[in-house]
């Protein structure tokens, strides 16, 4: 198993429990689960239970933030959970398989994963297994671990830039370079130019150690119109990239 690192999940486990299902927007988009905001750049920020670190991970899969779908599913997750006896690292392992990067991102992530051969290195038929039976061999994680709003949209990680703005860079530092210092050189999947960016920020200033960082990898959203082109210019030299990290 894994650890459950600087975990504010105590704090709110309770208020979670007693949501009414089918949950609503306004039940968790409110007061209650707000850890913080900036008026001035319409940034909201809200408690996503995706506290579970996996120390011993191979790979780490790294997105922007839980958008609200990924939320609502965290949420119900735990709901789910509540009566079955488990403690709470089993709860948040939990989360983190049934809501990372869940719905169609999900779909599309695996697709390229498994088209460039990852799931062959790991010796797993399909890395959908890494949200379930080989879910020890990964940590799916974001640069904002909860789940991050501009202008009452889910923040793509663009405007603003995370560099730029003091509250959402003091979370990446807070939060994902505490966590990953806890690992050992794992590879690193970014997903999307937007996270790579802050990555080479951060190992530019020290802040986080990596060999490791595949280079190339699109967005998975179906948002992302350019992801079919930018994965077929960058998939070889992804392959080759993979290649080289296994055989370390």
């Amino acid at each position: 198993m894994g650890i459950v690192a600087a975990s504010m999940f105590s704090d709110f486990k309770n208020e979670i429990y007693h949501l009414s299902l089918p949950i609503e927007d306004k039940e968790i988009l409110n007061k209650k689960f707000l850890l913080d905001k900036d008026k001035e750049k319409k940034l909201e920020i809200y408690y996503t239970p995706f506290d579970y670190i996996n120390d011993q991970a191979r790979v780490v899969i790294v997105g922007i933030t839980p958008g609200l779908h990924q939320m609502k599913k965290a949420y119900l997750t735990v709901v789910e959970c509540k009566d079955r006896g488990w403690n709470d690292e089993e709860i948040l392992h939990e989360v983190k398989k049934k809501a990372s990067f869940e719905g169609p991102m999900r779909k599309n992530l695996v697709a390229m994963l498994d088209e460039l051969g990852l799931a062959g290195h790991l010796s797993i038929p399909s890395t959908i297994d890494l949200f379930g039976s080989s879910s020890h061999l990964v940590y799916n994680t974001s640069l904002l671990p909860y789940a991050v709003f501009f202008d009452q949209k889910n923040f793509n990680g663009s405007r603003p830039d995370i560099m730029k703005t003091k509250l959402l860079l003091s979370y990446v530092q807070k939060y994902f370079v505490n966590d990953i210092t806890r690992l050992h050189n794992p590879l690193i999947i970014p997903l999307g130019v937007n996270i790579t960016r802050v990555l080479r920020y951060l190992m530019e200033q020290r802040l986080i150690e990596s060999k490791y960082v595949l280079g190339g990898f699109p967005h998975p959203s179906g948002g992302n119109g350019h992801r079919h082109r930018q994965y077929r210019e960058n998939k070889e030299e992804m392959k080759h990239q993979l290649d080289e990290f296994f055989k370390r």
